[in-house]
């Protein structure tokens, strides 16, 4: 199959609607918890965020799918924007369900030149699944919410892979028939999209949130204290990989995480240990 072809667009695209599931937020199993699990679930800090990120990518999705005019393309991205609003009721369920306080929202409004957007978005969540993925996993392994609760997520991150699959042969497809598709102007303008799209999760999640309500003050020591950068990485990597596999081997896959997590752990794997200790000490 050639990049950028009838056929690629077809599988990309077919893949996609194929594997979608219906299901209404509303009425999934969720189950009753006790005190100790509400009074966490309910000290979480960043449910405001979260379903302000959902909210946002379904506006923007479903916003540019509305000016898409290729029929297949059109069809395949609402109804990823439909699966992107869902997942805001679908937080919105969970806020409401177990008395999370957040203010009210206020609407989301849409640009007019969206595709940038559109395209920025993607790659963002490029990024965010990768990390989603080891972030959702050591909560699990945690055992601090009942399993029904991850049983209830699961696909949800699974449906998060299938995004970030069409996103980036969405891309790579579109840039081709720009004539942008020779391989090393492609991976110049996928490593510049992916800096502003680290950029601007850094702004909205890291260091410039003043509030400490982002993932940077907040992460993975939730859950646990003494998880290591190298375990956290292995966990990424390993969950990327089995998530991945459902996928037809064709399609291409988000590839910038995964090879940088390998290249750190071996890099990790060359620094002694009571040298590594001593930097992670004095951090």
């Amino acid at each position: 199959m050639k990049l950028g072809s009838v056929e690629h667009k077809e599988l990309f695209c077919q893949s996609f609607i194929e594997s979608y599931r219906e299901y209404e937020p509303e009425n999934l199993p969720w189950p009753d918890m006790d005190d100790t699990a509400l009074t966490f679930l309910r000290s979480i800090p960043f449910w405001e965020k979260a379903l302000d990120a959902e909210r946002q990518a379904g506006a923007i999705v479903s916003g540019y799918a509305a000016r898409v005019s290729d029929p297949l393309l059109q069809t395949t991205i609402a109804l990823q924007g439909k699966e992107e609003l869902r997942h805001a009721r679908l937080l919105q369920t969970l806020i409401d369900r177990y008395g999370i306080e957040i203010p009210e929202r206020q609407p989301i409004e849409v640009p007019q030149n969206i595709e940038p957007i559109f395209t920025r978005f993607g790659f963002e969540e490029c990024l965010d699944t990768f990390f989603a993925y080891g972030l959702f996993a050591i909560a699990r392994e945690a055992n601090v919410f009942p399993e029904s609760i991850f049983t209830i997520f699961d696909p949800i991150i699974d449906e998060e892979t299938r995004h970030i699959v069409f996103f980036v042969n969405w891309f790579t497809y579109t840039q081709i028939h720009r004539g942008q598709g020779f391989t090393p102007l492609r991976s110049v303008k996928t490593l510049w999209h992916y800096g502003k799209a680290l950029s601007n999760l850094i702004a909205v999640f890291g260091n410039a949130d003043s509030s400490k309500t982002g993932f940077a003050a907040t992460g993975t020591d939730i859950f646990t204290k003494d998880l290591t950068f190298e375990k956290f990485l292995s966990i990424c990597l390993s969950e990327n990989q089995r998530r991945m596999s459902k996928y037809d081997p064709r399609l291409l896959r988000p590839q910038l995480l995964p090879r940088l997590a390998n290249i750190a752990l071996r890099t990790l794997e060359l620094i002694p240990k009571r040298k590594l200790e001593t930097i992670e000490t004095s951090a």
